[in-house]
C-alpha cells in the first residue's frame, strides 16, 4: 500500500485518540519496510509543523489529552460543576476545557482535588473540549504557594511567603515569563528529591511592594473568590425593590441604624420602646436578603462558595454583588427597605419575656455611627435624642439579665490599621470601646438567641452557631500559665463562664490584664456551624444561631429562609435540597470563615510590617506574649504588633524551654523569662512581604542585658547544673500539686 497523506494521518490520530502510536498508524494503512522509514519521517514533519505533538509513545493533535490522564480540580461554574485541568500541562497554549462528570456514589471533589479520570471528546463547538469521568482519587498534591522569585544562572529561586518555609527552585523551562523580584504562584514539578524542592511558576502577581498589593496577596494566598458570575452579576442589576404587599409596615418605628464610621454595609437597625411596667419592647430589624437572593439562583451559588465578605483595610471582598450589599438591602437613611424584624418583650429584670418575629417594611430614621450614638446618649443635642437614649436605657435593663447570665468577658484591644489615598500606612490604632457598642452586640445576641427558639419551636432544620467548650488540657495550660503571673484558676468544678470572667476580674486592674484576656481567649475551642446544637459556651447560652448579618454571612442567610418558610411568609423560603444540604454547607461555610479570618489577619501582619519597616533598628516597649523553643514573642506596646526574639540571640546563656509552665530559663544565669513580663527589644527586621518582625532583646523586666558568666575549668558549668536542678525541682513540684489536686 502507498504512503498516505498528511491530511490522511491527522484525521486517523484525531478519530482514533486510543491507538495512535507510530505501530499503529502503520497498521491501519499497511505499511511495511520501506514505507515506515517514510511514516516515520512524515510524522515528524507533522510534529515539527505543530500539526500534532509527540507524547511518551503516542502522537496527538496540539492540546489534545490522552483518554486516560491526572486531572486537577480547578474552578466551579455558576451551576456548581467543576472545570479540571490536566495535571503538568506543557502545551503552548491555554490547558484544553474538561468539565467533570459526577456520578452518585462517587466522592465529592472540589478544586485542588487530584484524580485519574477516563477523557472522552464532548462534541461541543468551544468551550469545554472533554467529558472527564472519575477513575480514582488520587492523593491531595502539595498545595500551591506565594514566593518572590530571584533570578539565577540556572533558573531561579523561590522565596516563599509562608514564614519558616524553605527556598524552593526552578528549572529555566519553568519560569513562564517572570521577571526577578515578582510575586508568582507555583506548585509542585516532578518527584521530591535531595535539595530545594523543584516548582513551576503558574502565575505572576506583580510588585509585592506596590501599597496595594498587600490585601490581594492574602486574598490570592487563602483562596478567596473575588470576581462574580456573569449570570450572578445579571440576577442582581435585574432586581427590583421589593413591594410592601404582604409585609408588615414597620416604618413608623424610630428604627435607626449605628455601625462603624468605615461600615461598608447596613444590615441591622434598632428601636426599643419603653413599657407601662418598667421593662421594653426592643425592635431589631434585618436586611431581607432573602427575598433577592433565592436559593438555587446563582447569586445563590457565588453566595455559597464565598461563605461571607472579608474585610481588609483598602478593600472588602464581598459576599454579595454591590448591587445588593451596598443598595437593595442595605438600611439607608430615609429609604424603604424590606426586613424580617423580631420584636423582643423585656421585664423591668431586663429578662426576655416574649418575642414575635414578622416580614417587614421598614425606613431608617438615622444612620449613625458609634460614636454619635455614644455622644447623643452622653446629652449631646439631635433630633433623635429621644429614640437613642430609649435604647441605652433598654440596654441598661438587658444588662441586668446580661450579667446574670454571665457570659465570657473578654476585654481585647481591636487595632485600626489607618491608610493614605496612596494606599500607604499612615497611623495604626486601637478602636475604642464604648457602651454604644456593647449595646448593639447585646441586642444582636438576643435577637440570635429567638431565632434559633423560635426555629426549635417550628420543628425546622436549622445551622447553630457552636462554641463548645475549652478542652481539659488547655485548662490545664492557662491554669499554669496564669499561676506565672500570680493568679489562680480554681480545680475541681465543672468550668463556667462565671469561672473565667472571676479570673478576668483578677487581672484587670493588674499588668497582666492583656496576656490573660489573650491566655483566656486562646484556652477557647474554635467556633464553628452545625445542624447539631451542641450549645455555645462563651454566651453561656443553650441554643444560637446567627441572623443579624445576612448580607455579609451565608449562616444567617439560611436562617432567614428557615424562618420564612416556618411562619409560611412566601418567597425566599428553605427548600427540601437545602435542608438536606445542611450538614455539608455547614462545614463549608465554617471554612470558608477560617479562610477569611486568616486572610484578614496575615494583612494586618503586613500592613505593620511595612509601617514599621521604615523603623529598623529602633527600640521599643512591649510585653513577651509567649516562648517557646525557638524564641520568645514579644507584643509591642504602641502597635500591638507581634515579632519573634530567636532563642539564639537571648543573650550569652544556654536556655531551656519549659512547655508546661510556658517559661525560658538561662542555666548559666538562672534567669526566668515567661509570658507578660515587660520588655524593651531592637526592630532588626522587618518584612512587609512575609509579614513578619525579628527582634533583639534589650532588657526583660529592668533587668538589662543578660550576663555571660565564664564557664569553669572543664565539666558542665556548675551555673548550667544549679539552672537543670531548678528546673528538675520546679517541674517535680507542680507534678505532686497536681497529683494532690
Amino acid at each position: 500500500m502507498t504512503l498516505p497523506d498528511k491530511q490522511a494521518v491527522l484525521a486517523f490520530i484525531r478519530e482514533n485518540p486510543r491507538n495512535n502510536t507510530k505501530r499503529d498508524i502503520a497498521r491501519a494503512f499497511a505499511l511495511k519496510g520501506a514505507d515506515r522509514v517514510a511514516l516515520k519521517r512524515l510524522l515528524a514533519e507533522l510534529t515539527e509543523e505543530g500539526h500534532i505533538e509527540r507524547g511518551a509513545r503516542r502522537y496527538s493533535p496540539p492540546g489534545h489529552l490522552p483518554p486516560v490522564t491526572v486531572l486537577v480540580g480547578d474552578r466551579l461554574t455558576p451551576e456548581g460543576e467543576l472545570m479540571a485541568r490536566p495535571q503538568g500541562w506543557q502545551g503552548e497554549s491555554d490547558p484544553p476545557q474538561v468539565l467533570y462528570l459526577h456520578r452518585p456514589g462517587e466522592p465529592a471533589l472540589g478544586p485542588g482535588d487530584r484524580f485519574l479520570a477516563k477523557l472522552t471528546p464532548s462534541g461541543e463547538d468551544g468551550g469545554v473540549i472533554y467529558h472527564a469521568r472519575l477513575i480514582r482519587k488520587l492523593q491531595a498534591a502539595a498545595p500551591r504557594a506565594l514566593g518572590v522569585f530571584r533570578m539565577t544562572d540556572g533558573g531561579g529561586r523561590i522565596l516563599p511567603l509562608e514564614k519558616g518555609a524553605d527556598e524552593m527552585r526552578v528549572e529555566p523551562n519553568d519560569l513562564g515569563g517572570a521577571q526577578d523580584g515578582e510575586l508568582v504562584e507555583v506548585e509542585a514539578a516532578g518527584s521530591p528529591r535531595l535539595g530545594l524542592r523543584r516548582v513551576r511558576i503558574i502565575a505572576r502577581l506583580g510588585d509585592p511592594g506596590a501599597p496595594r498589593a498587600v490585601s490581594l496577596i492574602a486574598i490570592h494566598q487563602h483562596g478567596l473568590p473575588t470576581a462574580f458570575s456573569d449570570e450572578a452579576l445579571a440576577e442582581a442589576e435585574k432586581a427590583k425593590a421589593a413591594p410592601i404587599r404582604g409585609r408588615e409596615d414597620l416604618r413608623a418605628l424610630p428604627l435607626l441604624t449605628i455601625d462603624p464610621a468605615d461600615a461598608r454595609d447596613h444590615d441591622d437597625a434598632v428601636c426599643a420602646v419603653e413599657e407601662a411596667d418598667g421593662g421594653f419592647t426592643v425592635w431589631v430589624a434585618i436586611a431581607d436578603v432573602a427575598f433577592y437572593v433565592r436559593p438555587g439562583s446563582a447569586l445563590d451559588r457565588d453566595a455559597r462558595e464565598r461563605g461571607n465578605s472579608a474585610y481588609f483595610p483598602d478593600r472588602v471582598v464581598p459576599m454579595l454583588p454591590e448591587r445588593l450589599s451596598a443598595e437593595l438591602c442595605s438600611l439607608h437613611e430615609g429609604v424603604d427597605r424590606p426586613v424580617i424584624a423580631v420584636a423582643m418583650r423585656l421585664g423591668a429584670d431586663g429578662r426576655r419575656v416574649s418575642h414575635h418575629f414578622v416580614r417587614g417594611m421598614m425606613r431608617s430614621a438615622a444612620s449613625l455611627t458609634y460614636e454619635q450614638a455614644q455622644r447623643i446618649a452622653d446629652g449631646e443635642g439631635h433630633p433623635l435624642g429621644g429614640a437613642v437614649r430609649a435604647l441605652f436605657a433598654a440596654y441598661a435593663c438587658a444588662a441586668k439579665a446580661r450579667d446574670a447570665r454571665a457570659p465570657l468577658d473578654l476585654d481585647l484591644p481591636e487595632r485600626r490599621v489607618e491608610l493614605s489615598p496612596e494606599g500607604q500606612v499612615t497611623a495604626v490604632r486601637f478602636r475604642e470601646r464604648l457602651e454604644a457598642h456593647r449595646l448593639i452586640e447585646e441586642f444582636m445576641v438576643q435577637a440570635n438567641v429567638c431565632a434559633a427558639e423560635t426555629l426549635e419551636h417550628k420543628r425546622r432544620q436549622l445551622v447553630y452557631r457552636v462554641h463548645e467548650e475549652p478542652a481539659a488540657e488547655k485548662m490545664e495550660a492557662l491554669r499554669e500559665q496564669v499561676e506565672t503571673v500570680g493568679l489562680t484558676l480554681a480545680k475541681g468544678q465543672v468550668l463556667q463562664t462565671r469561672h473565667l470572667n472571676r479570673l478576668l476580674r483578677e487581672a484587670r486592674e493588674s499588668e497582666f490584664a492583656e496576656l490573660v484576656n489573650y491566655a483566656v481567649l486562646r484556652a477557647q475551642t474554635q467556633a464553628y456551624y452545625a445542624p447539631q446544637n451542641f450549645g455555645h459556651f462563651g454566651l453561656a447560652l443553650k441554643s444560637y444561631a446567627h441572623f443579624t448579618s445576612p448580607i455579609r454571612r451565608y449562616a444567617d442567610l439560611l436562617v432567614h429562609r428557615a424562618l420564612i418558610a416556618g411562619h409560611r411568609w412566601g418567597v425566599g423560603g428553605q427548600t427540601p435540597e437545602e435542608v438536606e444540604a445542611l450538614a455539608e454547607t455547614a462545614q463549608h461555610i465554617s471554612r470558608t470563615e477560617r479562610r477569611a479570618m486568616e486572610a484578614e489577619r496575615d494583612t494586618t501582619d503586613r500592613y505593620l510590617a511595612a509601617y514599621l519597616a521604615e523603623q529598623e533598628g529602633a527600640e521599643f516597649a512591649g510585653r513577651v506574649s509567649g516562648v517557646a523553643r525557638f524564641g520568645l514573642f514579644v507584643k509591642l506596646d504602641d502597635t500591638g504588633a507581634d515579632g519573634l526574639v530567636p532563642i539564639s540571640t537571648i543573650g550569652h546563656d544556654y536556655w531551656r524551654h519549659d512547655a508546661d509552665s510556658q517559661t525560658l530559663t538561662g542555666e548559666r544565669s538562672g534567669k526566668v523569662i515567661a509570658p507578660g513580663m515587660r520588655a524593651r527589644v531592637r526592630l532588626v527586621e522587618a518584612d512587609p512581604v512575609a509579614g513578619g518582625l525579628r527582634f533583639e532583646l534589650l532588657e526583660v523586666d529592668g533587668a538589662g542585658r543578660l550576663p555571660s558568666p565564664k564557664r569553669g575549668k572543664g565539666g558542665m558549668n556548675p551555673q548550667r547544673k544549679l539552672g537543670r536542678a531548678k528546673l528538675a525541682a520546679a517541674k517535680a513540684r507542680r507534678k505532686t500539686k497536681r497529683a494532690r489536686a
